[in-house]
């Protein structure tokens, strides 16, 4: 365990070292800006507008770090080669790819967590929001770290049999099929192998759907909002998450342990 967090931790330092954090920063202060612009052109609804576009931001920016960072943990110990020398040392394969993995997902922690801040803070300065959007805002915000969490694993698995090109492309055409991913079982129909191969896809591509349960009016619920929060959805898609990532770093291992690097 201590090989794996050590790996994690020079893993965060070399993301932050490729200045990631700090256009991030950059992001969310550009973030409030356009936001409140864009809020004030509604009549009424201007901090459901500025959750929205805010919710929708950290999530794109995220897939976007989750992408370019995770396709090249392990093409890039490979290019540089520094893979043997790694390997050499008491450290297994298995605790390398985990390690990677948690570095990035501490990255990711770190980044949705300014990207938040700058959110919480257009709201604050709207000053319309109800004390307990900034509270409500929390389950929303982990819904879509579980989905980067998860895109994050894809870009990992596909890194260690794929160029960081290939990589990105398969990834981020799963991040969008994911979310229309029950269109999948309806496709074919009226033939037994296109229902077959829908709901083979249905149920092996990830369903990054499972993960848009809160939007802006759920956060602002209030006397005259509907469709509260459910405590239980939000359990089940953490659930979800979890033993889906397992499932992908547990295939990545396999292939990672299969490699020769000879």
């Amino acid at each position: 365990m201590n090989r794996i967090l050590a790996i994690a931790q020079n893993t965060f330092r070399e993301t932050v070292r490729d200045k990631i954090l700090y256009n991030l920063i950059l992001f969310a202060l550009v973030m409030i800006a356009s936001s409140l612009a864009l809020g004030q052109l509604t009549l009424g609804n201007e901090d459901k507008v500025i959750l929205d576009l805010g919710l929708g931001a950290i999530s794109i920016f995220g897939l976007l770090i989750a992408i370019f960072i995770g396709i090249g943990l392990v093409y890039k110990e490979l290019e540089k080669r520094t893979v043997y020398a790694l390997l050499a040392k008491p450290v297994r394969r298995h605790e390398l790819i985990l390690g990677k993995y948690l570095g990035l997902l501490l990255t990711l922690a770190v980044n949705v967590a300014v990207m938040t801040v700058g959110l919480a803070l257009a709201l604050a300065y709207t000053g319309r929001a109800p004390a307990g959007a900034y509270l409500r805002l929390l389950p929303a915000v982990g819904l879509i770290f579980l989905a980067l969490a998860l895109a994050t694993a894809l870009a990992l698995l596909f890194s260690t049999f794929s160029t960081p090109a290939l990589s990105a492309l398969f990834t981020f055409f799963i991040w969008v099929i994911g979310h229309f991913n029950a269109d999948l079982a309806r496709v074919g129909k009226g033939s037994a192998v296109g229902e077959a191969l829908g709901r083979t896809l249905y149920y092996v591509i990830p369903n990054f759907s499972n993960f848009n349960l809160i939007d802006g009016r759920a956060v602002l619920q209030t006397a005259g909002y509907a469709r509260p929060i459910e405590g239980w959805a939000v359990a089940g898609a953490g659930a979800y998450a979890v033993i889906y990532i397992a499932l992908l770093l547990a295939i990545a291992i396999v292939i990672f342990s299969r490699r020769d690097f000879k």
